[in-house]
């Protein structure tokens, strides 16, 4: 905060010891101390007041971006309705391949019997 070196104090207390006395200079650095001491503490006090309110703002804001945007439960139920939509469609496509698959004349499985003549030849 302020770049008070070792000559500075010494200055000051030099003169605080000439304009105050020798006996009442004790007096006055406690009663400076307790003063500095009560200015940091209110200080501090102001700093985590402001500290405070500017996270409710960040909250109350947060909150706000969140009511606005779009609800959970109305992601879950598009999400639904796109797994069911495609779920649908596998069912056609399954449908189609069976019917495709039990018009056409060629066998899927060889019988055993042509599996053993052709393991005899």
């Amino acid at each position: 905060m302020f770049d008070i070196g070792f000559w500075e104090i010494t200055l000051i207390l030099v003169v605080a010891l000439l304009v105050v006395g020798p006996e009442r200079l004790p007096k006055l650095a406690r009663t400076s101390g307790l003063w500095l001491g009560r200015i940091r503490s209110m200080v501090q006090t102001v700093k985590t007041d402001i500290d405070r309110e500017l996270a409710a703002e960040d909250l109350k804001k947060t909150l706000s971006k969140q009511a606005d945007s779009i609800g959970i439960h109305d992601i879950i139920e598009e999400t639904k309705e796109s797994f069911n939509e495609i779920k649908d469609s596998m069912a056609g496509l399954d449908n189609t391949l069976n019917e495709n698959l039990s018009e056409s004349s060629t066998p899927a499985v060889a019988d055993k019997k042509d599996v053993q003549a052709i393991d005899e030849k």
